[in-house]
């Protein structure tokens, strides 16, 4: 693997160019979002460097429970902002939140458990992270679908009820809708992975002198991973967002309308 090429600090700093294009780009047409491509840009740089000195000493001095404790942190991170995409329903941090764990460790406890995964820190935290980034993407679209759903179809979900049907079921149709919303995109990925884009895991094993077919292999693992932590983190988010939306009596809790334009 010597000889492969990897950008220098003057070449990372040249790449601000680009940002620099995209800037432009937002600026020309008027977008309001200048000031926030930049400091986005700038965080991500920031943010990068410090978890890159930070893994170094998660690698050389804390080892596997080192490993654990930062995909620990970063379920955290990622229910927080996941949770924000249920604004206004109740308990939306607290789902998210309960919905990326689910997800993220049983898929990761799973690759493990089964040897898929070496137990070694420099490969749980990166496969860690994959497993809570996508787990995130999930619960948020589905706080979000619930969210749009609880306040545009409460008219229909009241009428379930009043005709006898218990909360979960009156509410089954919203549920559903959400987790296939949440689904879709990492079933259309795995459609198509290899077709138009060659993902991260396979491209970075590639750049570092891995030969592709051995690539491959870690490629299929993770899209099988994500797909499993997919449908678990919504699956949890939704029924634990759904179980808030009601009280004891099968009401439906008042929602106020989304904040205009929330995502």
């Amino acid at each position: 693997m010597t000889g492969i090429s990897v950008p220098s600090w003057p070449g990372v700093a040249a790449s601000l160019l680009l940002v620099a294009l995209a800037a432009a780009v937002a600026y020309r047409q008027r977008l309001h979002l200048t000031r926030e491509l930049i400091i986005a840009s700038l965080r991500a740089g920031v943010q990068l460097v410090a978890v890159g000195a930070l893994l170094l000493v998660i690698f050389a001095r804390t080892g596997l429970p080192g490993a654990f404790a930062w995909v620990a942190i970063m379920i955290l991170i990622a229910g927080q902002v996941a949770g924000h995409r249920g604004t206004r329903l109740p308990r939306a941090r607290w789902a998210a939140t309960a919905g990326v764990a689910t997800g993220s460790i049983l898929t990761l406890g799973t690759l493990l458990a089964l040897g898929i995964i070496s137990t070694q820190a420099r490969v749980v935290v990166p496969v860690g992270g994959m497993i809570v980034s996508g787990t995130m993407q999930a619960a948020g679209v589905t706080l979000r679908r619930l969210r749009e759903d609880t306040y545009t179809a409460r008219p229909a979900i009241e009428a379930r009820l009043c005709l006898g049907l218990p909360a979960r079921e009156a509410f089954l149709p919203h549920q559903r809708s959400a987790l296939r919303t949440a689904l879709l995109p990492a079933i259309d990925s795995t459609k198509v992975v290899g077709l138009i884009s060659l993902p991260g895991a396979m491209t970075g094993l590639i750049l570092a002198g891995v030969d592709p077919l051995t690539a491959i292999r870690y490629q299929i693992v993770v899209m099988y991973m994500l797909l499993a932590a997919t449908a678990l983190a919504a699956l949890a988010t939704a029924r634990l967002a759904e179980h808030a939306l009601f009280d004891n009596a099968h009401r439906l809790v008042p929602v106020a309308q989304p904040p205009q334009g929330a995502q």
